[in-house]
């Protein structure tokens, strides 16, 4: 297919947005929320320092400067983050900082890393000591936390400790691996709550109810861009992340549509009444296969997997009106409780419930990821 509609759809969404309204973060605007430092405005910087990489062009470059910096102050506070809310969804916009602090020379950059290193420090844990999602939040892993947390955790220790929590960083994935992993179906539960409490879980091993695709996402791509991060001289911990994912991929296959080549809302109801063919969670694996693929974390054949995934996208949910191109197909938001929302139970009717809208970052920011794969097949 022509992908140059698809540089023509990133240019749009620069050109609409300034830092104090970004065009992609419906959830804000729908909301009427203050800018503030979030994850989603993370997940579009990520993709659009790649593209900078890629193409060289500094106008990318240029915009990230200035959207951060905005989000920035000088002694390394952030508008909007509080670090203790202990909320890891705060910790994945960092991931950019690393970037821009090597590219600009800012300080304030790298002090703002800092802090948000002093939030893991903080961060309260499980018993077996994984991340809680928030501190609202007691005792529960999510899969998304896994993303927003551990990927900026191993660059972290990669460049600035020389890889000293490393086992660490293994041992929350793995604890997912061992805790969340349904191996029969070879897909992940979205959420664990260690204290077995929770009204969503089941009160024998702590889990949700059901296969939420863009979690299960989250967790794949947390796993291949925390991989990439690693030294490889940490080569038997590498081995061991390098393990789950492997069988992570290799268990999503089996569930992409033979039709549209895309995954469904909730994974393995395909078919199922009120069920659809969801964008953000079907890019992020998209991107996940052919990453992994490229570099040498699954069998190669994966990158044409993706790829077909990628096109699937495209050609269902990519659309042009009046001259604009739009992403359609993503889930708006999705959670679990807390006790006062009992409507976020974790069940396949509540995650077919949730508003569907077009442009939104965490489809928008993923289908970018993969776009910067597809440029280097």
């Amino acid at each position: 297919m022509d992908y140059s509609v698809i540089d023509r759809y990133i240019d749009r969404l620069i050109e609409d947005t300034t830092p104090d309204k970004p065009i992609w973060n419906i959830e804000n605007i729908k909301h009427g929320k203050a800018p503030g430092w979030n994850y989603i405005d993370g997940c579009m910087m990520t993709s659009l320092y790649t593209i900078y990489k890629q193409t060289g062009n500094k106008k990318y470059l240029d915009f990230i400067d200035n959207f951060v910096d905005f989000y920035v102050f000088e002694d390394g506070s952030i508008r909007g983050y509080e670090l203790d809310t202990y909320n890891v969804d705060n910790i994945n916009e960092g991931r950019i900082l690393f970037d821009l602090y090597r590219e600009t020379g800012k300080e304030k950059y790298k002090k703002a890393i800092n802090l948000l290193y002093q939030q893991l420090l903080g961060q309260p844990r499980t018993g077996l000591g994984n991340f809680w999602h928030k501190k609202i939040y007691p005792n529960q892993v999510w899969l998304d936390g896994l993303y927003m947390a551990q990927v900026f955790y191993t660059r972290y220790e990669t460049e600035f400790t020389g890889g000293k929590n490393y086992a660490d960083i293994v041992g929350q994935f793995e604890n997912v691996y061992k805790y969340m992993y349904d191996k029969d179906k070879k897909l992940y539960y979205h959420g664990w709550d260690y204290s077995k409490t929770a009204f969503w879980c089941d009160k024998n091993t702590g889990l949700s109810k059901s296969f939420w695709l863009r979690s299960v996402g989250w967790y794949t791509v947390g796993l291949v861009d925390a991989i990439s991060y690693f030294a490889d001289t940490a080569k038997q911990l590498k081995d061991r992340l390098i393990k789950i994912f492997r069988e992570t991929v290799e268990g999503l296959e089996r569930y992409i549509d033979p039709v549209g080549k895309m995954f469904y809302q909730v994974v393995d109801q395909g078919g199922r009444e009120g069920n659809y063919l969801e964008t953000s969670g079907s890019a992020m694996i998209a991107y996940a296969m052919m990453k992994g693929a490229r570099l040498g974390y699954v069998d190669k054949r994966f990158a044409k997997v993706g790829e077909e995934v990628f096109n699937g996208i495209c050609n269902k949910y990519l659309t042009e009106t009046d001259g604009k191109l739009n992403l359609g197909g993503i889930c708006l938001m999705a959670g679990l409780g807390p006790e006062s929302n009992r409507k976020r139970d974790g069940t396949f009717e509540y995650y077919i419930s949730e508003p569907v809208v077009e442009n939104d970052a965490k489809g928008t920011g993923p289908f970018v990821m993969a776009y910067t794969e597809i440029k280097q097949l």
